[in-house]
């Protein structure tokens, strides 16, 4: 299992110190969130670029926002090695955005909301390199795991299995110790862990104990 920090309950006013804390991760989750796609707004691929000067972590930006191809590739060249954006943000153009990632050299990855029924990712499942399973509803953290994720996982893992596609599956919400065995054991292989992570004094060593159990 490998873990993907998500900063956003990290303290911002010594964001360097916050991420170095967590060195130990070879990830770094980017919660991008517009205020319309979702309610709240945390930052734009500027920060992005300030991560990028003192951290050599795997840039997974999570892309919460609408018109995700205005902005794809401010964000690649901000320093993002791979893009997540929404299904629901625009469901006509799925095709195009996957092209433009990869056009773009970085890796690309699709979620869609919990309400949303995974199966509608059926025609993208090989053209894809990650999937993101929504645990919670995105837009804040500190929510609770819903459980009926654990299906959508079992079921992307076993279309993977099937076909042989080569996707990761991420699982980002609600996450910590007692969520990631059921997670782990229904398929998932990157978890997406904010405040659980954030709340902890040595972080490095949870994230050992985490991706290792």
């Amino acid at each position: 299992m490998r873990i993907s920090p998500s900063f956003l309950s990290s303290d911002f006013r010594k964001l360097k110190e916050e991420i170095l804390s967590i060195s130990h991760a070879k990830w770094l989750h980017f919660d991008v969130m517009d205020g319309q796609f979702v309610r709240n707004i945390t930052y734009d691929y500027e920060l992005v670029k300030e991560v990028a000067s003192f951290s050599n972590q795997f840039f997974d930006v999570h892309l919460m926002i609408e018109n995700p191809m205005l902005f794809i590739e401010d964000y690649i060249k901000a320093g993002a090695d791979l893009i997540t954006f929404h299904y629901e943000a625009d469901p006509s153009r799925v095709t195009l955005l996957i092209d433009l990632i990869h056009e773009l050299d970085a890796e690309c990855g699709i979620s869609v909301k919990p309400g949303t029924d995974i199966e509608v990712l059926g025609p993208y499942l090989g053209r894809l390199d990650l999937i993101l399973v929504m645990s919670v509803e995105p837009g804040k953290g500190g929510q609770s795991f819903i459980m009926s994720s654990i299906d959508k996982i079992k079921w992307l893992d076993k279309m993977r299995r099937i076909n042989g596609y080569k996707y990761v599956i991420e699982v980002d919400g609600g996450i910590n110790q007692d969520t990631l065995p059921l997670v782990k054991a229904a398929g998932a292989d990157i978890a997406v862990v904010g405040s659980y992570l954030f709340n902890q004094k040595n972080r490095n060593q949870l994230i050992d104990e985490m991706e290792n159990d």
